[in-house]
């Protein structure tokens, strides 16, 4: 279907390019099963669920230098395949699996080494692990004087370690052929056009705008495109607000913590990305204490209601009128005179002293920072 491509990762803040051989369509086939019977000892089982059903394979070129490269090319497959909603890539229901060919050789030497492939990787930690055991056991194989077989081999993830299954053979020993019920298949431009003009934003691109569009952290726009439902919602949430940097901060932060609690996914939030976005707007005017907004945000969770709609019903708008605020302050000042007098003194930083206070009267519904300029106009 496809060939000659690549994906661009970072690792360590490294940029590599992993070539893709080719992209191809394949009947999947019948599987051996060597443990889970009581009798397992004695007798493999041939499983044939899935035989004859369509899959795709990947297969790419060997570029990757370790685990960590690894893991990053699987993690970008992954999100590039969700975000153009091919699959949902669970591995557990084996919507996406994953076979590691891993070999050494010694430092300045060209010819790759002796390859084994490992199997029966079913998570991304897997993956990484079992290529970090694969890589120790050949080093210390050849280191030992012994030899690498071309092999296929089963990680344990319990044992932590790989062990032969059944030696390697050639591509041409698989006896691959064509399907002969399917004819050729002709894709035009205009069909091409059409589906690149239908594609949506692709995660490196969006990573990419995010950072520069909106000013984000290289860590925070890798967040916020982890899937695409996030990147939607939080867009939502920036274009409301107004302010995408404390939009990436509460989807980050109190959102995300809220879902993670409650086991949900983004898209069954009862926050939708309009109302958090409302939320961060008035935070943004002034409207709202950073403070009074952790006390509405699991309100509107457990609800579902706009900001604006438990404020009003709960009186917990923020208080920035300096006439209201002044009695207030007058009345701090005169229960305070010893913080009074070390702050004429020279010891200014009582003032968070006497702030704290007025706030403390306000049920913290008072404005911050002109509860502070009325503290400092008032002492001189």
């Amino acid at each position: 279907m496809a060939e000659h491509g690549f994906v661009d990762i970072v690792v360590d803040g490294r940029p590599r390019r992993i070539g893709v051989t080719r992209v191809h369509m394949e009947d999947d086939a019948g599987k051996s099963v060597h443990d889970g019977f009581k009798d397992s000892d004695r007798f493999s089982y041939v499983d044939l669920n899935r035989s004859g059903t369509p899959l795709i394979e990947i297969v790419s070129e060997p570029d990757m230098r370790s685990a960590d490269e690894a893991h990053a090319y699987l993690t970008e497959l992954k999100q590039v395949i969700q975000f153009i909603e091919v699959s949902t890539c669970d591995m557990e229901k084996g919507h996406l699996r994953c076979d590691a060919n891993v070999s050494v050789r010694l430092k300045g030497t060209e010819p790759f080494g002796t390859r084994a492939e490992v199997k029966n990787l079913n998570s991304f930690r897997f993956l990484k692990q079992a290529i970090e055991f694969e890589v120790a056991r050949q080093v210390a194989l050849l280191a030992s004087g012994g030899r690498v077989v071309q092999e296929t081999r089963l990680y344990n993830p319990e044992l932590d370690e790989t062990f032969s299954m059944r030696s390697k053979e050639d591509a041409h020993d698989y006896r691959y052929f064509p399907e002969p019920d399917l004819v050729p298949l002709r894709i035009g431009d205009k069909w091409l056009g059409e589906v690149r003009a239908s594609m949506p934003e692709l995660p490196a691109r969006k990573r990419a705008r995010f950072t520069g569009e909106f000013a984000l952290s290289e860590y925070d726009a890798g967040v916020l495109t982890a899937t695409r439902a996030v990147a939607g919602y939080f867009e939502t949430v920036a274009a409301v607000s107004g302010n995408p940097k404390m939009a990436a901060n509460w989807v980050m932060g109190d959102l995300m913590a809220m879902l993670n609690a409650e086991g949900k996914e983004i898209a069954d939030s009862p926050v939708s990305a309009q109302n958090l976005g409302q939320l961060v707007n008035l935070i943004s005017s002034g409207e709202l204490s950073g403070k009074l907004a952790k006390q509405i945000f699991p309100k509107m969770f457990s609800t579902g209601e706009p900001a604006a709609v438990i404020v009003e019903r709960e009186g917990l708008k923020q208080i920035s009128d300096t006439g209201a605020l002044e009695k207030i302050i007058a009345d701090v000042i005169a229960a305070n005179p010893k913080q009074v007098e070390q702050y004429q003194g020279g010891k200014t930083t009582v003032i968070n002293f006497l702030v704290g206070q007025a706030m403390k009267a306000t049920r913290g519904q008072a404005n911050v920072a002109v509860v502070t300029d009325l503290f400092t106009q008032k002492l001189g």
